[in-house]
């Protein structure tokens, strides 16, 4: 058996032509390539880039509600650990803003009330919203103002006899000689919270009793620092009884998502 030596070659215009659609590649690379944008995140101890992967995203609004919105994200997740924690994908935005509402006093001390001479007083509810769908707060009182060792009450008040309110509906109370117990009202702090029926300070509703509440302010929308101020009012008559009337009032704060 005889063994023959052979070599192994490349044609020369393989060469070429190789060398030819190589340097096309180069050159359409250099004049059609568009630069890809990321983002970036940085602070002293970590830096983060990414590239927006999104298929589509925008935000719409009317008159009446504006909503954000993200698509195509393939990666979207909560990723955490011991020392971190990424939120990545669908509008993770928003859960930075946590869901708050708080009362600016806890206590309404109406002091020493004469009667036919109303007293007032007033707070502050404060809400910040990060919620799709908004919020509602809600109010209710436990039972009227009432001394607790006598049974004696202040009563609900029904507003003006001309124009009589209800729990779920506002109306005038102006007239103090002959209109008496406790009511509330509600003005707007920072935009359109509170119901639509409270049209001026001279309007007002009495609470409603637990278990049935009302919805006193609102807003569907993500915001902070959403406020109302409730005005609080007391008329007493002349045959009311002495002492200390007390009540508690329960204000519940509720997202929608």
């Amino acid at each position: 058996m005889k063994i023959k030596n052979f070599k192994l070659g490349i044609d020369s215009n393989l060469i070429k032509t190789f060398y030819f659609i190589l340097i096309l590649a180069i050159v359409y690379l250099t004049l059609y390539m568009q630069s890809a944008n990321a983002q970036t995140m940085t602070n002293s101890d970590y830096i983060l880039q990414m590239g927006n992967l999104n298929s589509f995203s925008g935000q719409a609004s009317n008159p009446t509600y504006n909503v954000t919105y993200t698509g195509g994200q393939t990666g979207a997740n909560l990723f955490s650990g011991p020392n971190y924690k990424v939120k990545l994908g669908f509008q993770y935005i928003y859960p930075f803003t946590p869901f708050r509402f708080s009362i600016s006093s806890l206590l309404v001390d109406f002091g020493i009330i004469s009667p036919t001479v109303p007293v007032t007083r007033s707070n502050v509810l404060t809400v910040d919203n990060s919620s799709a769908y908004g919020y509602e707060v809600t109010v209710s009182q436990n039972h009227n103002m009432r001394v607790n060792t006598t049974g004696q009450e202040i009563p609900a008040t029904t507003c003006d006899s001309s124009t009589p309110c209800t729990t779920t509906s506002a109306n005038s109370w102006t007239d103090s000689v002959n209109s008496f117990g406790l009511g509330y009202n509600c003005a707007n702090t920072s935009g359109t919270e509170c119901p639509a029926d409270f049209t001026n300070s001279n309007y007002f509703r009495p609470f409603a009793s637990s278990p049935s509440a009302v919805i006193v302010m609102s807003n569907p929308n993500v915001g902070t620092g959403q406020q109302v101020t409730i005005t609080y009012k007391v008329n007493i008559p002349q045959n009311q009884a002495a002492g200390t009337y007390t009540n508690v009032l329960n204000y519940i704060a509720t997202p929608s998502y």
